[in-house]
This record gives C-alpha cells, structure tokens and sequence, in this order.
C-alpha cells in the first residue's frame, strides 16, 4: 500500500522543486512573444497524450511484429497515428517512430548509403541543416559531403548552380530544405536535378510541414522519394519526427530506424503525434497556417519600413532571416537585449557571414507561435517597433527602455494566453 501511494502522488508532492520549475517556465512561456521559428504551442489534448499511460509501456518492433508482449492497444496506436500521417500528407508509407529530426535524416542515411558516400545539401552558414552533410555532424564525418548555397545578392538558392554543382559530384543523395529558409523550397526542381544524377532527392521539411499540411506550401510528394520531418514547429505537435516515402522504400526506412538506429519507439509520444495530425486535418488549421505567413509578411514588411535588412528581401512561409550588419549591432547582442524585453529570437548566422557562429551578424525570427497564440497582423506591426526599439536600446545600453518594453510585452501577452495552463 505504501508503495502503491507513493507513486501515485501528483508532482506537487512528490517533487515540489521541479513543480516549482514547470510553474515558472509557464508564466516566462505565457508573459513573452517567442518569435523562434522552431518554436510553437501544443494544444492542452496534446499534452494529456505526451503525459499519457503510454509511456509505460515499452514496444520494440513495428505493429503484428513485436518484441514484448501487451501491445493489443499500441498495435492500434501506432496504425492509427500511420495512417493520418499517410492521409494529411497523401504518402503511401510513413514511419512515426523516429525520436526526432536529426535520428530520422540518419535513418535516411543508413537506409541508402556507405560510409564515404556522397552527399549534397545546403550549406549550414547558408540556412541548411547540420544532418544536411555538415562538417561538424557525424553526416560530414562519415561521408563524403558537398554543399550549395544562394546567391549573393538574392539570398536565393540558384538552381543552375545546384544542377553543376550535383552533374560534377554526382551525389547518391540530395537534400532540399533546411533551417534559415525564408522562401519556398522548389521540390519539382530539386527533384529534376536528383533525377539528372541519378540521385535520391530528401525532402527535409521540418519547419515547413505544418504549412504543406495547411495548404499554403507546395507538397513534395511526388517529386522527393523520401519526405523527413519533425513534428513540432510549425506542425505543432510533440517532440518527435515523421519519414514518409513511396511504397518501394518503405522496407528500407523502416529497417533503417528499428532496428538500425532505434530501440524501442515512445509510445506517448506516438499518441501525442496521432492526436497533433487529427488537429491538422480540421478547417481551423489551414486557417492557423494561412494567418502564420501573412503574419510573417506582415512583420517583414513592418522590420523592412524600419531600415531592417532582410536576406532574399522578404519572406514566403513563416520564417524571417535578418542581417543586422547595417545596424551596427551582432545577432547575439539583439537576441540577448530582446529576451531581457520578453522577445525571444535566436541569433543566427547570414548567408557569406564574415562574424563567428557563436556571435554571428543576423537574428532569426518566426511567427507560428504568435498566431497559435491568436495574434495578427497589427500585433505583428507592434512587435517590430518593439524589435527596433530594444535594438537601439542595446545599442545605447539603455535598460530603462528595455524594462519598459517588458512592460508593454507582459501587458499585450496577457490577452492572448497560451494552451495548457491550468485548467
């Protein structure tokens, strides 16, 4: 009996400190505007899920071809959340068991090539990804790794140059997306180039899946044999991550992640991703992802009017890229002063960087948690004076100003609360 109570406290009484700590991340989370691209807001059905009795239960193996007994509830999770992935996506095979992004692209990896291979992928400084073959990643040790970037003056891919760049090295795997993407990915070509090389064309669309499934990106099905995503982000669902292929690569994913990279799949957070797909086929969420892009175009315009000098000049999706060389500040000074004023960014490297990563030119930001949030354009315009306002604050070492800006942030952020707070 006294075993049976003492694991059946809430956490309040069983770890005071750590309640303490989901309390204070709730009131930062709630009294602040996140403008990281890669961040969101789950629904409170989300959380339940993430939270759920699943994740007692350990499930090595795939449905009807189990490890361990007990699975006649999961073998009806996982098809479950398969299926509306297949369905929201329109893919003829997906995978929900990767823990993540970076553990799903390897499974791309391993599911295609040997060690020395060649790969293809935009250039980390550039907006790609570090599982993308960059030189610090296990992608860019193991194999042999070439990059492309965008062109100078347009901050755009330029796809003559990807096509030379694939025809000369003949890589056996392509990636198309990334990281620090403002404008929309061009999968047809992408996927004319791969085939040109003989290539496999990777779809990475983390950032952007909640947008294709909101209809306002183009879908690389159809064109990538293999689509990678989190499901986070835009997506807004769990920490977790999707791989969807056409039927003739299914074999070789799902070998790929069990049992080649993985053990046994979190069940919680299989059912919290079954849950964020439903949400994500419902009217309301094309509504949500159509207002994420004008909101991001809104702010982009606002930033722009006040002397902001945005790579590739503007934005197509949710994501902003700003170079902040002609205001004379670094991104990690920006970033760090509007996180004092409840603005949280990340600072980020810009397309021909001459600065560190770690102290880099340019700030990105993103609007997909501000409009689960129910915010529009007219808080978007705010924001940016805000953004310019604590800038030039850093730049005087004025912390008045920025206090008073924190003030104004708490107050706006009070009418727009966020999801999973207390019942």
């Amino acid at each position: 009996m006294t075993v049976i109570a003492s694991v059946d406290r809430s956490l309040d009484g069983t770890d005071p400190v750590l309640a303490g700590l989901i309390g204070e991340e709730f009131e930062r989370q709630s009294g602040t505007i996140s403008l990281i691209p890669s961040e969101n807001y789950v629904s409170r059905a989300v959380l339940e899920a993430v939270g759920s009795v699943f994740t007692n239960k350990y499930s090595e193996g795939y449905a009807g071809r189990r490890y361990y007994e007990g699975q006649q509830v999961v073998d009806r999770l996982e098809p479950l959340a398969i299926e509306r992935a297949k369905q929201l996506f329109g893919v003829e095979h997906a995978n929900v068991q990767p823990y993540s992004g970076s553990p799903a692209n390897l499974a791309i990896y391993l599911a295609y090539l040997e060690p020395g291979d060649t790969v293809m992928g935009m250039s980390l400084p550039m907006g790609g990804h570090l599982t993308h073959g960059w030189n610090v990643s296990l992608t860019g040790k193991w194999f042999r790794s070439v990059s492309y970037g965008v062109n100078r003056d347009t901050g755009r891919v330029e796809l003559d140059e990807v096509r030379a760049l694939a025809r000369r090295e003949r890589p056996k795997l392509i990636f198309c997306g990334g990281t620090a993407i403002p404008r929309a990915i061009e999968f047809a070509a992408f996927a004319e180039i791969a085939r040109e090389v003989d290539a496999i064309l990777v779809a990475d669309i983390a950032h952007i899946a909640g947008l294709i499934a909101g209809g306002v990106h183009a879908s690389p099905v159809g064109h990538a044999e293999v689509v990678s995503t989190t499901t986070h982000k835009t997506l807004r669902g769990p920490r977790g991550a999707i791989l969807m292929c056409a039927a003739d690569h299914a074999s070789a994913i799902d070998r790929a992640v069990f049992p080649g990279l993985q053990g046994g799949p979190h069940n919680n957070t299989t059912a919290a991703i079954a849950v964020a797909l439903e949400e994500a086929r419902r009217p309301e969420f094309a509504g949500y992802a159509r207002q994420v892009v004008a909101n991001a175009k809104a702010l982009a315009a606002a930033l722009t009017g006040r002397g902001f000098d945005l790579v590739s000049g503007g934005t197509d999706n949710h994501l902003i890229l700003i170079d902040l060389t002609n205001k004379q500040v670094s991104g990690k000074i920006a970033a760090k002063a509007l996180d004092r004023a409840r603005i949280t960014t990340n600072y980020n490297t810009v397309p021909f960087d001459p600065r560190k990563p770690f102290d880099p030119s340019g700030m990105r930001l993103g609007t997909p948690a501000a409009t689960t949030r129910g915010m529009t354009e007219p808080e978007m315009r705010q924001i940016a004076r805000w953004i310019d306002e604590g800038i030039e604050a850093a730049k005087r070492q004025d912390e008045t100003t920025i206090e008073r800006i924190a003030s104004e942030i708490r107050e706006l952020t009070s009418g727009f609360p966020i999801p999973g707070g207390p019942a």
